[in-house]
């Protein structure tokens, strides 16, 4: 079910939803799909999950461990959601570095903070949380929502996520999950692989970037085997919540 770094490099394939693609080809590919969604990002997060995406983010920030003063890395940015959360958290003296590596959708993100007159606090990089451009030990929380199931080397990333975090500091993962409910599997199928192509169709004149992100929430690690590589990767304490029956979970762990 998942994408095992092993086979990632003795195979030199990776997943792209539910197709084989040679490794060195899924961040072209993931990024086309995001480039043609950044506009309609934010209306099909409601019209997929009837709103319900905003609770779950709210809930994530909420429970964060942060306080005032604190530098964020909010990775997997795009739209500035879990930034503009975080933002109230930390205060005037804190900040957050919003970062993605698909630059439509860090535009997206910084001209909507723009346009609501949130500047102050936040800086915007480009980048790939495979090889993050900042020093040991600056920051104090990272945080990656519904991003981490889209990146290559998802081990790579974790570990950096770890080596970034100040001693002390929490990471924490809000990603879509293995549902666990038996009954309630056929009806997420179905709103998955008819409904949201459908509406991506209809409201984004594309079908194919949606029934990627359906595929590759099947492919992405559950919540156990999520867990186990966020220990391997050298987070301690590291805990998961289900959300909605495990439709997502809240990934959690600590550098110590």
């Amino acid at each position: 079910m998942s994408e095992q770094p092993s086979k990632q490099h003795t195979s030199g394939t990776t997943h792209f939803g539910f197709r084989d693609v040679p490794v060195g080809e899924k961040q072209k590919l993931v990024g086309e799909v995001f480039s043609s969604v950044a506009g309609k990002y934010d209306l099909m997060n409601d019209l997929m999950s009837l709103g319900i995406h905003r609770v779950w983010k709210r809930y994530f920030v909420a429970t964060a461990q942060v306080r005032r003063g604190d530098r964020v890395l909010d990775l997997a940015g795009g739209t500035g959601d879990i930034a503009l959360l975080l933002r109230d958290r930390v205060g005037e003296t804190g900040s957050i570095v919003l970062g993605d590596i698909n630059g439509e959708m860090l535009r997206v993100g910084r001209d909507r903070m723009t346009d609501i007159g949130r500047v102050a606090g936040f800086e915007y990089v480009q980048m790939n949380a495979e090889t993050l451009p900042f020093p040991d030990a600056s920051f104090d929380l990272v945080t990656i929502a519904f991003g981490l199931r889209n990146v290559t080397d998802k081990d790579a990333a974790l570990r950096e996520m770890h080596r970034v975090l100040k001693v002390g500091g929490q990471a924490r993962v809000l990603e879509f999950s293995e549902v666990k409910a038996d009954w309630f599997r056929p009806l997420y199928d179905f709103h998955s692989f008819k409904v949201m192509p459908a509406l991506g169709k209809l409201f984004a004149n594309d079908s194919d970037s949606y029934q990627y992100l359906a595929e590759s929430i099947r492919k992405h690690p559950p919540q156990a085997e999520l867990q186990a590589m966020m220990e391997t990767a050298g987070f301690a304490r590291c805990r998961y919540r289900n959300l909605s029956g495990g439709i997502c979970a809240i990934h959690t762990g600590y550098k110590v």
